[in-house]
């Protein structure tokens, strides 16, 4: 081309739209997105529609600018629905004239050639193959140019780097922190940046702190949702919007007239990706709707086969799902699951309704978990009880989804008591006592004929009763449970109903008769193959016998129930055994009730069983006590009240430890006096799980004391105790360097200088550390 014919770049012409400061929050997106630039040529920035992909861009591209010669080109095609006229569109954007003797592209690229410039690419989606052809043309004959572009999936051109954009960080439903606090979550910043937008003078005041943390999160952290929801603000509350919200797609439909219009309202958006889908892609979005939560390849596969779709296909769909942004994948400890905005999720649910597919869809989900439930139980006694518990824990939103269905279909009533009562093993291993007689009660009221299943779901949920200190509807549960059981000739389930009357007589200070009734109970059970029972009563009867003073016949008992779950690689009953075993040792041999009880807490690494835990910390409080460590007693009681609450229930409610229990306290009360035990009860009562773990096992805390007493830690930097402090009190890296508005790369160099100098590996440790050693400075007392 002669220099008469070179294209002629218009003047004036924007290269980056105005609203480029309209920016909140994206700090390590930011970061990423920068750094990707340094090392890629191309950097596709993908996520679902809304997520704030466009404005991203615009900042990096503002923010990297100068690093270009000549500058930045942005190409918005969001609005354009011909693709022939992809190149010409292109050729305005840039300025760019067409020349008569050649195409649109080679003046482009002709053009681009001898720039140093990078060019920004908006909303590619819809354009994929014409995006990468021109992409793939640029890359080799521009070597100068670097392409940043936005899609809800990536491209496909060699040398690609995509960088998933997530939605706007929400604070957790556990608890509503300060104001300050609050808008360090950049969902909430926004949120309060856009109202006062709408409402001039509006500020975040603490008695909105609820409903905006709830707002966030039911809009799940996405920007256009957000911003679509502040508008209402000029005639709703707060609490008016999230009344609302159940119909999202009817109220967040107020736009700026000046907005793209698949960016007016959230249905025009989330109706932009599903016309990009094709059919079968547009089947499994509506039929991954039945999923909660997360969700496994199989459990898709399983779910999502039917009419239109074979299982055979199904891993493909997801993969162009989880690219077009529909999907979100997450990886944990190596696997990989998959999830959807609840916006995504609903939508797609209408269109499961609309498609009639609802019930045979939900069934399929159902019938998925049941399997699941079904298999757990049979394999639970077992050496893979961490994995289950690991997997079950990954699937508990889909489960309560399963049970809920099967709640509502008549026919299967009885289906819903089997997975409820089933399901209880791993809910109390977690602790969930109050969910498991929610969902029993639940089954128990929708299933009233007798069966088998009702009986074992009325003697599980008289247990989990017992636990709360609910002795009066254990009773009634446990005379009904007797009567099926004696009724239907269910032997085993006699065993466990008398096994459970044995907990109740022992709960109401009842010793003999709770000793005699465990020793029925586990006669029965000696007589079958149910090696749960077994264990259980083994455990109970050894503990009631070693606090009668049958220490040789307790001990013998306890010992044996260890030696099998021992064969069998089994954890849970194994750690009731120890500590039985550790409760009757305790007046006798400290160094083996000590040595029982860390066993038993280190079992729990693998399967974290919360009610054992608590039992776990009470005990090794008391042998505290008795090695005259009254701060570390102290400590490790507050600890364990912490757990016993988590759980929902207390030592108090089985007599034999409630008893040494109320005499443990009032001796370590009395030897430390009161101010000084509430000070160390409430620090240990403060630790998070993984630190009062560690404390407890004294991985760390004899380390830090000796620290503390030498004034070995003297070369931690003000800074570094501050964030110790800070690690002590649960938050992340990127909490921390929220709160101090430091950069993150900053607060995660001062975490790892602290490790280094402490000689720790871990953030529990840190917690640990730092609690133990405040309890020694303010107390005033050595540690001992």
């Amino acid at each position: 081309m002669t220099s008469a014919a070179r294209p002629r770049v218009l003047e004036g012409v924007e290269t980056l739209p105005a609203d480029v400061t309209s920016f909140v929050g994206r700090r390590q997106q930011v970061t990423d997105a920068k750094r990707l630039l340094a090392s890629s040529r191309l950097l596709t920035l993908t996520g679902p529609g809304g997520v704030g992909k466009t404005r991203l861009a615009l900042h990096v591209a503002a923010a990297v600018r100068p690093g270009f010669r000549d500058g930045v080109r942005f190409v918005e095609l969001a609005e354009l629905r011909d693709s022939s006229l992809f190149a010409h569109t292109v050729a305005a954007q840039l300025g760019l004239h067409d020349q008569p003797s050649c195409t649109t592209i080679d003046v482009i690229i002709e053009y681009l050639a001898s720039h140093e410039v990078l060019l920004t690419l908006d909303n590619c989606e819809h354009l994929i193959d014409d995006c990468a052809l021109f992409i793939d043309g640029v890359m080799r004959a521009c070597p100068k140019v670097q392409i940043l572009a936005t899609s809800r999936q990536s491209l496909g051109v060699y040398g690609e780097t995509t960088l998933v954009v997530p939605p706007l960080p929400v604070p957790s439903p556990e608890a509503v922190p300060s104001p300050d606090a609050l808008t360090q979550y950049d969902a909430v910043q926004l949120f309060v940046d856009r109202a006062g937008a709408v409402l001039p003078g509006f500020h975040l005041r603490g008695q909105d702190c609820a409903a905006i943390a709830r707002l966030c999160r039911a809009l799940d952290g996405i920007p256009l949702a957000i911003e679509l929801a502040t508008v209402w603000l000029r005639a709703l509350s707060l609490g008016q919007i999230e009344e609302r919200l159940s119909e999202r797609y009817r109220l967040l439909t107020v736009g700026p007239r000046n907005a793209p219009a698949r960016q007016r309202t959230l249905q025009a958006l989330i109706d932009w990706s599903y016309d990009l889908c094709a059919q079968s892609e547009q089947q499994l979005w509506a039929r991954a709707s039945a999923f909660s939560g997360s969700f496994d390849l199989d459990g898709i596969e399983f779910v999502g086969a039917g009419e239109g779709i074979t299982p055979e296909e199904i891993r493909n769909i997801v993969l162009s799902l989880v690219d077009k942004s529909i999907l979100i994948r997450e990886e944990r400890d190596g696997c990989v699951r998959y999830r959807m905005l609840e916006s995504i999720r609903e939508y797609g649910e209408a269109r499961l309704v609309a498609a009639g597919e609802h019930d045979a869809v939900h069934r399929r989900h159902r019938d998925w978990y049941v399997r699941m439930v079904e298999q757990f139980q049979a394999e639970w006694m077992g050496p893979d009880q961490d994995s289950w518990i690991l997997r079950l824990r990954r699937e508990h939103a889909n489960l309560r989804e399963a049970l809920s269905f099967c709640l509502t279909q008549p026919d299967d009533a009885v289906l819903a008591l089997r997975m409820a009562d089933k399901l209880g093993t791993y809910l109390g291993v977690q602790g969930f006592n109050s969910v498991t007689r929610h969902w029993l009660d639940q089954a128990l009221a929708a299933s009233s004929e007798p069966s088998p299943e009702r009986t074992s779901a009325l003697r599980r949920n008289a247990w989990v009763a017992l636990l709360q200190g609910d002795v009066d509807a254990a009773q009634v549960q446990l005379v009904e449970a007797a009567e099926l059981a004696g009724k239907l000739g269910l032997t085993k389930e006699s065993a466990y109903v008398t096994l459970v009357e044995g907990m109740r007589a022992a709960s109401s200070g009842d010793i003999e008769q709770a000793a005699l009734l465990t020793a029925d109970a586990l006669s029965g059970f000696s007589s079958g193959h149910e090696l749960s029972g077994k264990l259980l009563a083994m455990s109970i009867h050894g503990l009631i016998l070693g606090h009668q003073g049958e220490r040789e016949r307790g001990l013998a008992l306890l010992e044996e129930a260890v030696a099998l779950t021992m064969e069998r690689g089994e954890v849970i009953w194994r750690s009731w055994a120890l500590l039985a075993l550790s409760f009757v040792e305790l007046d006798h041999d400290l160094v083996h009730a000590e040595a029982a009880a860390r066993e038993a807490l280190n079992l729990r690494r693998r399967v974290s069983a919360k009610f054992l835990m608590a039992f776990a910390f009470e005990i090794l409080s008391w042998v505290s006590e008795r090695q005259a460590r009254h701060v570390r007693a102290a400590t490790l009681s507050g600890a364990a009240a912490a757990m016993w609450r988590t759980v929902g229930t207390s030592p108090d409610y089985f007599h034999p430890v409630g008893v040494v229990h109320r005499q443990h306290i009032g001796r370590v009360r009395a030897a430390m006096g009161d101010d000084r035990y509430h000070t160390a009860f409430q620090r240990g009562y403060d630790l998070s799980e993984e630190a009062a773990v560690d404390y407890v096992l004294e991985t760390v805390s004899l380390t830090g004391e000796q620290r503390q007493a030498s004034g070995a830690d003297a070369d931690l930097t003000p800074r570094e105790r501050q964030i110790a402090q800070l690690v002590s009190e649960g938050l992340t890296n990127k909490e921390i360097a929220a709160r101090l508005v430091i950069a993150l790369r900053t607060a995660e160099g001062h975490v790892q200088r602290i490790l280094t100098k402490l000689g720790f590996s871990s953030r529990a440790q840190i917690a640990a550390w730092y609690v133990s050693g405040q309890s020694v400075r303010e107390l005033s007392i050595p540690s001992n």
